[in-house]
């Protein structure tokens, strides 16, 4: 189907509106296959992100083996400041992957993004202490970390058109949601191996070869991923796009970039803003207040790491719950409500947490996890919905890269540096606070998506029945066709 026939419900000229849908048109989901592809995305996005979170859970160890200094406030900036050079070269990542997928095919680059990142945390594991090679071990696990993040630019955008293109409209917020349940898994994977380790191993231990453990199991994790990811179809939506490429000549990836930056800025920017919400709560809660607990509070290291576990697995449920909800009432509401209760409930929240007691802690931190569920619950059905299948995989991937780098990735060091130059612990909150307000502005710009077809495909159906029942609604709307101007958009 044509890009110009976005969702099939914009009326064309009168001598094809009463015939322009046929039952060919329209995409029965095989339910298998939607299954399969679901499991493997959240699968895979769950390895990379026990081997991208792991580096986060143990920061503060990472410090004393990279950085030596007598200061551990300077230790922790020095370690998140690695931790924020990987998302730097993401867009770089993006731009690269993002276009190839489009051109070459979703599943074959979402296999190359694999094995990156499977070597790249792999080898921090290889990497001598500072103390046996003095600056070339910080130096290595600088480019181990690059290759991560140039990897990771091209994961999220690709997991997320994958599932949104194999999914029915009226449940690809709930199916969308599982690639965010992926992603949980795996943040609690590797902060459970991280909390395992630090509560059986003395510190001497773990300084000296403990602290390897979570990323030599990076490697054969990143094998079963692969091996999963290549059992997959492409998704009917690239199918489409790429038998009526066929018939024309191909743009190159640079043209493909310039059509992405030229005509695409408006989604573009909306993108940026609604992933700058997203990923700033993310990376707050999920990576920074952890650090945040034991190096600034002096709060337990353990105990803080087992009450993140504990509040990112009662997450998952909720972001389920989010994104079927989206389905039911729409995008906006969900995440409108998110970031309004960022708003209010920051500085309550950072409050409690401050108390320094194991409940507040908890119930600070559960708060911010149940509000970051409105976003990881909606975020990857919304986000492949700003853009037309042609270009959808690069446009995301730039668009969801540049503002994880300029505003999520860099959240944990410039909020160290807050706390730290101000001496303000309240710095967090402020922080959230101050993103909330472009989360607003963004969600109330965007056009509602849900049970709408994605820009560029034609309607996307669970059931024979559900595609007759569309075709029905069609030749009745056509019918009435004369009632209306030429070109007038019906829904």
């Amino acid at each position: 189907m044509s890009s110009h026939h976005e969702g099939l419900w914009r009326t064309r000229d009168s001598s094809s509106q009463k015939s322009d849908l046929t039952i060919d048109d329209i995409t029965i989901v095989d339910q298998s296959l939607l299954k399969r592809a679901v499991g493997a995305m959240a699968i895979g996005n769950a390895m990379e992100w026990f081997d991208f979170g792991v580096y986060s859970y143990i920061a503060v160890t990472l410090g004393k083996v990279f950085f030596p200094s007598s200061s551990p406030a300077a230790q922790l900036l020095a370690t998140f400041g690695t931790f924020a050079a990987a998302f730097l070269v993401r867009p770089l990542g993006g731009m690269v992957f993002g276009p190839l997928g489009d051109r070459i095919g979703r599943k074959r680059v979402l296999a190359m993004t694999m094995i990156m990142m499977a070597l790249g945390t792999f080898a921090i594991g290889l990497i001598p202490s500072y103390a046996t090679i003095g600056v070339m071990a910080p130096v290595l696990l600088l480019v181990a970390r690059l290759v991560q993040g140039f990897s990771t630019g091209g994961e999220y955008g690709g997991a997320a058109t994958f599932i949104a293109e194999f999914s029915p409209d009226k449940k690809r917020g709930f199916m969308s949601s599982f690639l965010e349940f992926g992603t949980l898994v795996g943040y609690v994977l590797g902060a459970g191996v991280v909390a395992v380790l630090t509560a059986v191993m003395s510190e001497s231990s773990l300084l000296s070869w403990g602290w390897r453990i979570p990323f030599m199991i990076a490697g054969p994790l990143g094998l079963i991923g692969l091996y999963i990811r290549m059992k997959l179809e492409e998704t009917p939506a690239f199918q489409r796009e790429a038998e009526k490429a066929e018939a024309v000549s191909h743009e190159t990836t640079k043209e493909q970039f310039r059509e992405t930056l030229l005509q695409q800025w408006k989604p573009l920017l909306q993108c940026v803003g609604l992933v700058l919400i997203f990923n700033v709560t993310d990376y707050m809660a999920l990576s920074y207040l952890p650090s945040y607990l034991s190096a600034t509070l002096k709060f337990n290291e353990t105990h803080g790491l087992f009450i993140v576990l504990v509040v990112m697995v009662l997450m998952m449920p909720l972001t389920l719950l989010a994104g079927r909800l989206s389905d039911a009432i729409g995008r906006k509401p969900v995440m409108l409500a998110g970031c309004i209760g960022l708003l209010v409930l920051s500085i309550p929240a950072l409050t409690l947490i401050r108390v320094g007691t194991i409940p507040s802690i908890f119930a600070g931190m559960m708060i911010l996890g149940a509000l970051l569920s409105t976003f990881t619950g909606v975020m990857p059905s919304s986000l492949p919905a700003l853009f037309p299948t042609k270009i959808r995989y690069g446009a995301l991937a730039i668009g969801f890269n540049v503002s994880v780098s300029l505003f999520g990735g860099t959240t944990p060091l410039v909020t160290a540096w807050l706390v730290d130059s101000t001496g303000n612990l309240m710095m967090p909150a402020y922080y959230l606070m101050g993103a909330s307000l472009i989360g607003i502005v963004s969600v109330l710009a965007l056009h509602e998506t849900a049970k709408k077809p994605l820009k560029g495909s034609p309607p996307s159906v669970a059931s024979k029945s559900e595609a007759h029942a569309i075709l029905r609604g069609h030749r009745e709307a056509a019918e009435m066709d004369d009632t209306f101007p030429e070109g007038t958009v019906r829904a």
